[in-house]
């Protein structure tokens, strides 16, 4: 298949990618294997090194005590590439190296024994950005710091390392600092199919794409595996973009992210117009402040899995501001998320169901393209609506993210063949009530 895009130098922006013919939204443009990824620190119990599938039951290899996998298959096949990781490991217990690390060494590690399908790149790792010119002294120490943590790490199983790096690595990767400056600005979070983050991975033809608050294409992952699709109509040549961050927020809190994250300035269409800005802060001031300032607290209670203490701040927050926010408000909407959040963790479903229809027509407003954010929270709520029995109303939650979920992840992703079966279910439901009925 000749490919559909291709690399350019985009205007004010230094290298990109464009489509090479017109495309139509929902299609598939690339999708790649990882260069080096790994499971996130914060779940590695839960998934599976290798597959990166959840999993209630996992094994433990009995050497490094860290990996996890689901069966003697998946170990045996991620060994080649754990062999040396699980040297390091060992060495450091009971401590574990934070995932940029854990990443930074993976990608020395295949740099060290390069395969057959790396050299077709459009772009390699010596092009990537470290932006070390451009940050501040503080994130610099934050990035030395870890830079030795590397080191460290790499000692326990590369004893002449810097000798092996000089010999295998590109001139701009040698230094312990530049690698992982490289590596925390241009690695993706890999993510499952409820967008909850599993990982961390390398993808380097894909750090070419630019960002935009309302871009063209977006990423899923099934597995490691990344996928990049159009979410509207893309013109040929024209540029591929997308969203390097979540873009429900404000525009000075996005441009403050992607200032601090990756070291530019963005003037997509959005920032520029302050697009939905009015919406997202309408209501009374004095109102919506009062939430601003309650929302790092609840943060904290959802980040230490306090359910009980979030639901009860949560709903005496919503119910004092009642109806004197919009829903489109953005820190109601946020207050409203994790109340549906809590809701499902303490199994009251009858209230998750009323957070979660509440958020939907806002989400509608706020993700006008088919966007799986937006995909996967009407499947929350539509699985919500079927578990207490509202099945025409789950049907009819289960079709608006169909039609998002084909576009966003295809027909071939297991979300849309759960989705299938989903509607499939509230179908062959209804059909027995309306034949018992008669």
């Amino acid at each position: 298949m000749a490919p559909r895009l291709e690399r350019f130098v985009s205007p004010g922006k230094g290298n990109g990618l464009r489509a090479t013919a017109g495309v139509r939204r929902g299609e598939l443009l690339f999708s790649a294997e990882p260069l080096a990824s790994c499971v996130s620190n914060r779940v590695r119990g839960d998934v599976c090194h290798r597959c990166f599938t959840r999993r209630e039951t996992l094994l433990r290899c009995s050497q490094c005590k860290t990996a996890r996998y689901c069966n003697i298959t998946c170990q045996k096949q991620a060994w080649s590439v754990h062999k040396r990781e699980c040297k390091c490991l060992r060495g450091l217990l009971p401590r574990v190296p934070t995932d940029s690390v854990r990443l930074a060494a993976r990608l020395i590690f295949a740099l060290f024994s390069p395969s057959k399908g790396s050299s077709k790149e459009l772009y390699t790792l010596e092009e990537h950005e470290s932006h070390l010119t451009s940050m501040s002294e503080q994130k610099k120490q934050g990035l030395s710091q870890l830079a030795s943590m590397l080191e460290l790490y790499l000692r326990q199983e590369a004893p002449d390392l810097a000798q092996e790096m000089t010999s295998s690595l590109p001139p701009s990767c040698r230094e312990p600092l530049s690698l992982i400056a490289k590596v925390t600005c241009n690695c993706f979070t890999v993510s499952d199919g409820e967008l909850q983050e599993i990982g961390v991975g390398l993808y380097p033809s894909l750090s070419l794409l630019n960002h935009d608050c309302r871009p063209n294409c977006v990423m899923v992952f099934e597995g490691t595996k990344l996928q990049l699709r159009a979410v509207r109509d893309i013109k040929p040549e024209e540029e591929l973009t997308i969203s390097y961050i979540e873009t429900l927020s404000l525009t000075e809190d996005r441009q403050r992210q992607l200032e601090e994250q990756y070291h530019f300035t963005c003037h997509c269409q959005r920032c520029d117009s302050q697009d939905k800005d009015g919406l997202m802060l309408s209501g009374e001031e004095a109102t919506w402040r009062l939430l601003k300032e309650a929302l790092p607290r609840l943060e904290e209670q959802k980040a230490e899995s306090r359910w009980e203490a979030l639901i009860k701040s949560c709903s005496h927050f919503l119910s004092t501001v009642g109806d004197d926010l919009p829903d489109e408000n953005l820190y109601k909407l946020r207050l409203t998320d994790m109340a549906l959040d809590a809701s499902v963790h303490l199994g009251h479903w009858e209230e998750a169901v009323r957070y979660g229809e509440k958020t939907l027509p806002v989400y509608r407003q706020y993700y006008p393209d088919p966007h799986p954010v937006h995909g996967v929270q009407l499947m929350r709520v539509g699985k919500l609506q079927h578990y207490l029995e509202h099945i025409a109303d789950a049907l009819d939650t289960f079709k608006q993210a169909f039609q998002i979920i084909k576009l966003t992840h295809g027909d071939d992703h297991p979300l849309t063949a759960d989705l299938l079966m989903k509607m499939e279910e509230c179908r062959s439901e209804l059909d027995q009530k309306s034949s018992s009925s008669h």
